[in-house]
């Protein structure tokens, strides 16, 4: 088992920026590929961002230039610093996190972004 706990949401103004941090315990030596998701009101919960444990990303095309995605193994944690904010990207964000030779993902409880004009 896994356990994920966000920590960093709030409210910003647009424009502004925002870090996001989640840390992992639990059987974390499976730990594999994290990443950050997010689910608007009335929207479909979307990829952000997700990070090997070697470092290789990739980020939705919404949030590319603006947002950047890093982990510590060290610290069983995974970031995402969130620059140039707009309202668009107020939802929740969940962490997310799969595990070597197993087929279950596992789901903080999410933190709330809201972006205001």
């Amino acid at each position: 088992q896994v356990q994920l706990v966000e920590l960093g949401g709030g409210l910003v103004q647009a424009g502004g920026s925002l870090t996001l941090s989640c840390a992992a315990s639990g059987s974390i030596f499976r730990l594999n590929v994290m990443g950050w998701y997010r689910q608007a009101p009335g929207k479909q919960r979307e990829l952000v961002a997700r990070i090997t444990r070697r470092g290789n990303t990739n980020y939705a095309d919404s949030v590319k230039g603006r947002f950047s995605i890093s982990r510590d193994n060290a610290k069983n944690t995974v970031y995402l610093q969130m620059n140039s904010l707009k309202p668009e990207d107020t939802a929740i964000y969940y962490c997310n996190a799969d595990v070597i030779s197993g087929t279950t993902n596992y789901w903080g409880q999410g933190t709330q972004v809201t972006v205001s004009s």
